[in-house]
């Protein structure tokens, strides 16, 4: 089959690699229909996340049709349309008992080496490097689907993959996020970066009942979605200083609650970004926390900062004061995508989300090298590129 390879920094390949067999009875073979790229797929794209190896087949979010099941799967047959959530998870252990499905104990096979990085391991992750699970992705034209009886979402066939497809990750990563930020009747929610999380984060924030959205990003296109798509007021932080800007805009008192959608590949003006982009460069520094520092600022007293942007290692000149003086919350993981799966399909058959809106390239799988530089340069207007493997 074909599928997007990894082999180092900015160097993704389309190669021949052998299809995807069963291994284990609760596994699940995909013919995979959509697939996407991700934000924090650039961070593998960028070299910051360790533990890579030339060969790992990337992607995560991604849907398809199951054209083979293991004996122990009962509740999928051949032919069914499925979503496939990104984090991988038994669905038995204590942590899916609680519905915390990215935090499963069971799902990675390498929880030696993130119990080394972070002192716990999370739930195995498709696509996403060795530390997750060195699990194969879902850029490709097949992926093996483990624990496939309690993960995948089936989808019926009267629904466009790109209505469904990013059930997969961005819409329920961008629900939790605003769902993290415990939002009451009134609040007003500040939503750093623009891109795909972001607009669902602020999407969400207004179904949970926030009375305004602010957005801060610097791509006038991504602004201009905020503001169209989203309904949120923009700021663009090349233009203004943000935490200024913020009080300002809330008679002095900041945000009741603050939503880091960019993480450690973050971007910004002054002294701070500089020395952040001069750590990172010269591995001083594994992630650039310039948002999440001005997140942090920026909350009101008492407010909740909400972080679903990827952060891999370690961060420097984090105003942990700021958060134990000014009583902050700090709300993060990866997302629980499995719990949120079929309430927020439900939300999309209702009309409340339509994240087909959200794509803008559609290409063939042969193109993801390409695609992947025109993401992460921001070329085109590009906030969404879909991928499909099938198209010549």
């Amino acid at each position: 089959m074909k599928a997007n390879v990894w082999h180092g920094k900015g160097d993704m390949r389309i190669e021949q690699v052998p299809d995807p067999q069963i291994l284990n009875p609760r596994d699940a073979i995909v013919k995979i229909t959509s697939t996407a790229i991700c934000g924090s797929d650039l961070h593998l794209y960028d070299g910051y996340v360790p533990t890579m190896e030339a060969g790992d087949i990337l992607g995560h979010e991604f849907m398809g049709e199951v054209v083979e099941v293991g004996s122990g799967v009962k509740n999928l047959r051949s032919g069914d349309r499925v979503v496939v959530p990104f984090t991988i998870a038994c669905g038995n252990c204590f942590f899916c008992q609680r519905h915390e499905h990215s935090l499963c104990e069971n799902s990675n096979p390498n929880a030696w080496m993130a119990e080394k990085m972070w002192g716990h391991s999370p739930a195995g992750v498709f696509g996403y490097s060795h530390l997750t699970g060195g699990y194969a992705g879902g850029q490709a034209q097949y992926a093996r689907v483990p624990y496939a009886d309690a993960g995948p979402l089936r989808i019926d066939d009267g629904l466009d993959d790109e209505k469904v497809l990013f059930l997969s990750d961005v819409l329920p990563t961008g629900y939790m996020a605003a769902e993290n930020c415990n939002i009451q009747q009134g609040d007003v929610v500040a939503v750093w970066g623009c891109g795909p999380v972001g607009q669902f984060a602020m999407q969400s924030a207004w179904l949970l009942g926030a009375e305004r959205v602010i957005a801060i990003d610097r791509f006038p296109e991504r602004l201009a979605m905020a503001r169209d798509w989203s309904r949120a007021e923009t700021l663009n932080y090349e233009d203004v200083d943000i935490a200024e800007a913020l009080r300002d805009l809330t008679g002095g008192r900041g945000p009741d609650a603050c939503i880091d959608a960019v993480g450690m590949e973050a971007h910004g003006t002054g002294a701070m970004a500089t020395y952040d982009r001069l750590k990172q460069m010269m591995r001083l520094e594994s992630d650039r926390p310039m948002v999440l520092r001005e997140v942090l600022r920026s909350c009101r007293n008492g407010g909740t900062v909400s972080v679903p942007g990827v952060y891999g290692g370690f961060v420097d000149k984090l105003p942990m004061g700021s958060v134990m003086n000014r009583a902050l919350t700090l709300k993060t993981g990866q997302t629980h995508v499995q719990r949120y799966l079929q309430p927020l399909l439900e939300r999309v058959l209702r009309g409340d989300f339509t994240p087909e809106r959200l794509v803008t390239h559609r290409l063939p799988l042969d193109e993801a090298p390409q695609a992947y530089k025109m993401f992460r340069d921001k070329q085109d207007g590009c906030v969404k590129v879909v991928l499909k493997p099938w198209l010549h």
